[in-house]
């Protein structure tokens, strides 16, 4: 009886795992003729991507909504932040240090990618694109993802502020929020094939170029972000709560962690995420304006990518990345870029023109750091998606208080 509740209540995690697998072995066969199977990934890729947009507005609008008036927000936004900046830098410095005892001294080629035709704005209108769409229809869009979950807070307080007049309103959001999920539970049945057909597609095409002359650059980076997954969100794990704490994040960060890789989308997370930390433990409070947040504006993974392709490019120009300056404004540009890259289109390119405009670097430097972006793309998205996981159960220590865990009720 035990075995089969057993199975019942990992039927869905075995079948995801199985999909990936099939996937993954489909790819090292055939290679990239596995791109004619890619649209069954872009489906479900694309089910989910409709199905987040309302999800992440009435999770984000409904905890607010029913925020407790004595659970100060502005408390849990101050911990918010410290505690995203904290684990950006973190892996920044981490990556630094590694680059310093593994050094990259080999000339790298500078391999050709298509031109981007992005158009380059002031810093004025990038704020404003950023925080903020013209037409009612746009903030839609997954490509405004910031842009909603402001206007999803606004809508929040003041449904908070409407009190009696705004409880009918307030019930329509939560139940909003209740239907979402459901509905994100139907698409994710779908799961094993369009996580499967994406590992395929991944391995298929970009598996080889692993191995070419970028090696041992993503060796490093390869290694430094297995390392800062298991070693750092380990302990990020222990300060939120102890052992305890270690073994509920880790049994409840698979599935986002399966997902991340899959579908190299921290959007395409959310749901996943959700519904992982509220297993955690993490009041949903928290979990409701943490997540979506942080898949906007929280990216362990960006923050190592930035310092990786900043190392290489100065291996290829021989530069220097020892100087306290130098090293200062590497820094300053990783938190600038995990806070772009997420939050408008073409932010990854938009952060690379920043870095090359910062240390004066010449247009060559561009195409080797867009080709480091897209090769790290799985592990990137797996350290950015599922580090929101962690931190929300730190914040949920700092706000809560370090009893916290014993307050919720954890899935055994």
């Amino acid at each position: 009886m035990e075995k089969n509740n057993i199975l019942k209540n990992y039927a869905g995690l075995l079948w995801l795992l199985a999909g990936i697998t099939v996937g993954s072995i489909v790819g090292l066969i055939f290679g990239k003729s596995v791109e004619s199977i890619k649209p069954l990934g872009d489906i479900f890729l694309n089910l989910l991507f409709t199905a987040v947009i309302p999800l992440v507005f009435f999770a984000v609008s409904s905890a607010i909504a029913n925020i407790d008036r004595s659970k100060k927000l502005g408390k849990l936004l101050t911990i918010m932040v410290l505690v995203f900046l904290a684990t950006v830098l973190i892996s920044a410095v981490l990556t630094l240090v590694a680059s310093w005892i593994f050094p990259i001294h080999q000339q790298l080629a500078a391999s050709n990618l298509p031109e981007e035709t992005t158009k380059i704005q002031s810093v004025g209108e990038q704020m404003t694109q950023l925080f903020t769409v013209s037409e009612f229809y746009e903030i839609g869009s997954r490509k405004n993802m910031l842009a909603l979950i402001i206007f999803s807070v606004l809508v929040g307080f003041s449904t908070l502020y409407a009190e009696e007049s705004g409880t009918e309103f307030k019930k329509f959001l939560v139940s909003g929020n209740e239907v979402m999920k459901k509905l994100i539970i139907l698409i994710m049945k779908l799961g094993p094939i369009g996580l499967g057909a994406y590992f395929a597609y991944q391995v298929g095409v970009f598996g080889p170029q692993l191995f070419g002359t970028y090696a041992k650059a993503l060796g490093l980076y390869y290694g430094v972000g297995a390392f800062y997954f298991i070693v750092f969100f380990t302990l990020y794990a222990f300060i939120a709560g102890g052992f305890k704490a270690i073994k509920i994040f880790w049994k409840n960060n698979i599935v986002p962690s399966l997902t991340a890789i899959g579908t190299c989308s921290s959007i395409a997370t959310i749901p996943a995420n959700l519904d992982g930390t509220t297993k955690m433990g993490v009041p949903a409070y928290i979990t409701n304006v943490t997540i979506p947040l942080g898949s906007t504006l929280h990216k362990d993974g960006s923050s190592i990518s930035s310092i990786i392709k900043i190392v290489v490019v100065f291996a290829i120009f021989g530069k220097d990345l020892a100087h306290v300056d130098t090293i200062i404004l590497a820094l300053g540009i990783t938190v600038l870029v995990s806070i772009v890259e997420g939050g408008i289109p073409n932010g990854g390119y938009i952060g690379e023109l920043l870095m090359i405009s910062a240390y004066q670097l010449p247009p060559e430097a561009l195409p080797p750091a867009m080709i480091i972006g897209t090769l790290v793309d799985p592990m990137a998205t797996l350290l950015n998606a599922t580090g929101d996981n962690v931190a929300a159960m730190l914040i949920a220590r700092f706000t809560e208080g370090k009893n916290w865990m014993d307050n919720k009720k954890l899935s055994s």
